[in-house]
């Protein structure tokens, strides 16, 4: 365990001395970023209160630097480590900037009172989530996005060496949860810092993080690097999804195919191919794509939502069985929607296809 700056070992966390998640193996390197998903009531929230002290842990051991938490102090634990938690705070009389400056209050002494210095990184803190604006308003008179920005600088201004978050994008919009997770990434990259949080947007946390803790049960039931945890069977199994799909190449959740017997089918290719799947699902309209080839950005996204994808492996020419294939599939249809792929030597037998779909009363071109 040494050699990981956070490491967990045999961890179980619970409530009352009753067991929630049992034997929890977790090893971070200094300057990762870890993000834990999994469905709500998983026991997320738990185990960061767990490893931030807030709850007692039931059995096994928590490391940080090579030092067990419990032996911490509580003065030395909060320059190591800083918190944002979703329950909310309520001060009385506070402005912004007064919770932020809070941040210093480890290194100060016992009267709280804080240096130039200590003045100058609450002012580059806010600065660094965009809140400046916000540094005379009652803390308790903003918005719920607002608030999360100005205890994440309240984080920052604590100078730890890791941050623990639960839920940090919850009340943002896009434009601000950006803001954040890229703040975060430059923190973990720039300055080393360890980053800890729960995320439910699984897309964000495939994109950001160096590995990913799943949760579901009463264990871990992966951790590893996003490129070996994201799949669709995964994400199926962990969410317990019975509709829809998860895309790891689009890194999206996808609403179920319609059904029903194809009455339509696509020539596509190349990209061409994806506005209208969407407006054929978003109609409810079961379609066939084709002809594509395995590793086409169109085939990717057909896979989820065609009721069924005519495709070849890529740089072959597409064989004679494939276009009699694809020209029986046509024939069967109703509409014919020629989204116009570009046509090359290799693809040359989707251009036939066109030839023969341009003689059907219901084709189109888009």
């Amino acid at each position: 365990m040494g050699q990981y700056y956070f490491s967990t070992q045999q961890l179980t966390v619970g409530y009352d001395g009753v067991p929630l998640i049992k034997d929890i193996e977790i090893n971070i390197e200094k300057g990762e970023i870890v993000t834990l998903i999994g469905p709500n009531g998983s026991g997320k929230s738990t185990i960061l209160k767990s490893i931030t002290r807030q709850l007692k842990t039931i059995a096994g051991t928590v490391e940080i630097g090579g030092e067990e938490l419990k032996k911490i102090s509580y003065k030395n634990l909060s320059t190591k480590l800083a918190v944002v938690l979703t329950e909310r705070m309520k001060p009385e009389l506070m402005t912004c900037r007064d919770i932020v400056a809070t941040g210093r209050y480890p290194y100060t002494g016992r009267l709280g009172i804080l240096s130039a210095e200590d003045e100058v990184q609450v002012e580059e803190a806010m600065k660094a989530v965009h809140a400046l604006d916000l540094a005379s308003r009652d803390f308790n008179a903003i918005s719920d996005g607002q608030r999360q920005r100005v205890l994440l600088a309240r984080a920052i201004c604590q100078d730890p060496e890791i941050i623990i978050l639960d839920e940090p994008t919850s009340f943002l919009d896009i434009r601000h949860k950006l803001q954040l997770l890229s703040i975060l990434r430059g923190m973990a990259k720039k300055k080393g810092i360890t980053v800890i949080m729960s995320l439910h947007e699984i897309d964000l946390a495939q994109k950001i993080s160096d590995k990913i803790v799943c949760v579901k049960g009463d264990h871990i039931s992966r951790f590893g690097a996003p490129e070996d945890i994201f799949d669709s069977e995964t994400v199926r199994n962990l969410y317990s999804l019975d509709q829809g799909s998860y895309d790891p190449v689009f890194g999206s959740i996808e609403l179920p195919k319609p059904e029903g017997t194809p009455k339509t089918f696509v020539i596509c290719g190349a990209g061409t191919g994806i506005p209208v799947f969407r407006q054929l699902q978003k109609a409810n309209v079961p379609f066939i794509a084709g002809i594509l080839y395995s590793n086409d950005i169109d085939c990717q996204l057909a896979r989820q939502l065609a009721a069924e994808t005519i495709e070849v492996q890529p740089f072959q020419p597409i064989s004679p069985e494939t276009c009699r294939l694809a020209l029986q599939r046509m024939k069967q249809c109703d509409t014919v929607i020629n989204a116009r792929p570009p046509l090359g030597e290799y693809n040359q037998p989707v251009a036939e296809l066109i030839q023969h779909a341009k003689t059907m009363e219901g084709y189109r071109e888009l």
